[in-house]
């Protein structure tokens, strides 16, 4: 009884964590589109988005319209998805290596993506037809494929998949070292400092397009793997007890991650220490069973990364933080929580 008292219990919570961050979400979007050197009341915000929805025909400023539609509402909703999948990320390569200080750049994703970037803003790699994003994105499958022919596709287990990512960023940021000391001039090295610490500046519809596709697909494919997910918590061999196919399944969802990784450092930068901190939190309201922990981890995520966000635009006037700089202060603490309970728990 009381074992399912306690599950009721973390359903209850689940079903009320939902509608709650579903609200926060909304709010912290429309206060988003809404702040800026340009402060844009929330009333002509939803008249702006229900105009350009077909649902109404409100008047309202083209300035202030083309500001919220074209920049800020994008962004926003960018910031909100790429919370989402790193959150997720985060979630299945803690459960996948067993190690709860894994996250999305444990197998080097973000370091690969960075190489490319630089390789394009430095060296001009591609003679301008291969873009940013295009470079950041070939460089972090790079990574992933080196980590993936050490590992054995993912068949090492976990201790070698760590060992191999750990291998693949001390590689690629070896490079990119390289590359920016060697090549690079002042206003070059400040270009990629400021993208190595992520930024939504950039981002606009074309963006969160293919990351709504991307990352559907992706949290899709692991909530149809949550049963693994929870075998996989309690080792391999538990996870083969129950006819899980272990090798192939942890190939799938170590591809899925690093595509949601990658897709996201090749378009924002490294935004660290969501993907690390977020799981735990969620995992603490909602229990460690995937069917609820990968939903709550998106809405949460998606809710923090706005947030900080909000904060990056808003710290400093007429100046945009960073994005990992926010996150990194939020982390760190954090992280050292987690480290510290660790500890005691030895």
């Amino acid at each position: 009884m009381t074992r399912e008292r306690g599950f009721s219990g973390l359903d209850a919570r689940f079903l009320l964590l939902v509608p709650v961050c579903l609200v926060v979400l909304a709010l912290a979007i429309a206060a988003a589109v809404g702040i800026g050197e340009m402060p844009i009341p929330i009333g002509t915000v939803a008249r702006s988005v229900t105009n350009h929805m077909g649902w109404t025909t409100a008047e309202i400023s083209r300035i202030q319209d083309s500001v919220i539609w074209d920049l800020r509402l994008s962004r926003a909703l960018v910031a909100a998805l790429c919370g989402a999948g790193l959150a997720i990320c985060g979630a299945i390569l803690q459960s996948l290596l067993r190690n709860t200080l894994a996250e999305p750049y444990v197998l080097g994703v973000s370091a690969g993506a960075s190489t490319g970037a630089v390789a394009i803003i430095i060296l001009g790699v591609g003679a301008g037809a291969v873009s940013l994003s295009a470079g950041a994105f070939a460089g972090a499958l790079a990574a992933f494929a080196f980590v993936a022919v050490l590992s054995g596709g993912g068949r090492g287990g976990a201790d070698r998949t760590i060992l191999s990512g750990v291998a693949a960023a001390q590689l690629f940021n070896a490079l990119t070292a390289y590359i920016v000391t060697t090549s690079g001039n002042a206003q070059q090295a400040r270009d990629v400092m400021f993208w190595l610490l992520g930024s939504f500046g950039g981002v606009r519809w074309p963006e969160f397009q293919l990351l709504v596709v991307v990352i559907l697909i992706g949290l899709a494919v692991c909530i149809w793997y949550a049963r693994a997910l929870d075998a996989f918590t309690f080792g391999d061999d538990a996870a083969a007890s129950l006819g899980i196919a272990v090798e192939r399944v942890r190939l799938v969802l170590f591809a899925v991650t690093a595509l949601i990784t990658a897709t996201i450092v090749s378009m924002v930068g490294s935004i660290g220490f969501v993907g690390l901190v977020v799981p735990h939190a969620v995992r603490f309201l909602v229990g460690p069973g995937h069917m609820r922990l990968l939903p709550s981890c998106a809405l949460v995520g998606a809710v923090f990364m706005v947030l900080a966000d909000i904060v990056s635009r808003s710290v400093m006037v007429q100046q945009t933080l960073p994005i990992g700089i926010v996150t990194a202060l939020v982390g760190v603490p954090c992280f050292s929580l987690i480290l510290y309970r660790q500890r005691r728990a030895l």
